[in-house]
């Protein structure tokens, strides 16, 4: 009887072993911490992004100060380092604003405001913090990045040296379309700056013509 009740016992602690195995491998499995990933398909997302070359894109940004809350709707068309076109949709009192790009020269015009600069050797077209390319440059070269992943999205953390003011940069992928989603940077005490909602976006195949148009 008393090796009856060994060999029960025995076999309970098995049973009990191989369940704490399955649950720490399904755990870690599925826990996300710092730049691990998950998934091939997750890495291939991560990939994809940070290798856009091009994208046309319907954004609404949010200015965000200790005073107020500026909210802009914004077409957006950049190709690389060399051309980039922002339209100003709203609000109405600046509608029209386009900001382009071409090759050293940055061009700012409004018809309806009587409104045309133009910059020549304009070298400053990395200072552009809505673009998504910057956040890609800083995700890139940047000493401190982080992955992180969850059920919908997933979330490229890059830190930054570019002012006391910018310290952070989230870029946050939609993992059912791959694309992205939101755009967050951020200070040092992690209060968002600006706030940046992907509304529509076509990444790569963009031709020059639609930005110069």
């Amino acid at each position: 009887m008393k090796n009856i009740k060994k060999v029960f016992v025995f076999v309970i602690l098995i049973i009990l072993f191989l369940s704490i195995v399955f649950f720490i491998k399904i755990y870690y499995k599925n826990m996300i911490i710092g730049n691990n990933i998950s998934s091939k398909s997750t890495q291939q997302i991560v990939d994809n992004i940070l290798n856009i070359k091009s994208y046309d894109s319907n954004i609404t940004v949010k200015i965000i100060s200790n005073k107020n809350e500026n909210t802009y709707v914004i077409n957006q068309t950049n190709i690389g380092d060399r051309l980039f076109k922002q339209e100003i949709l709203e609000p109405e009192n600046i509608s029209g604003t386009i900001i382009m790009y071409d090759n050293g020269k940055l061009n700012i015009k409004n018809t309806k405001l009587n409104l045309n600069k133009i910059y020549e050797d304009y070298k400053y077209i990395t200072n552009n913090q809505l673009l998504l390319n910057s956040f890609i440059e800083d995700y890139k070269n940047g000493d401190i990045t982080n992955i992180e992943e969850n059920e919908n999205n997933i979330i490229l953390t890059a830190q930054t040296d570019i002012n006391k003011y910018i310290v952070s940069k989230n870029l946050i992928i939609d993992k059912n379309t791959g694309k992205p989603r939101e755009l967050q940077i951020k200070d040092g005490s992690q209060n968002t700056l600006v706030y940046i909602l992907y509304n529509r976006i076509e990444v790569n195949g963009i031709k020059e013509d639609k930005v110069l148009s």
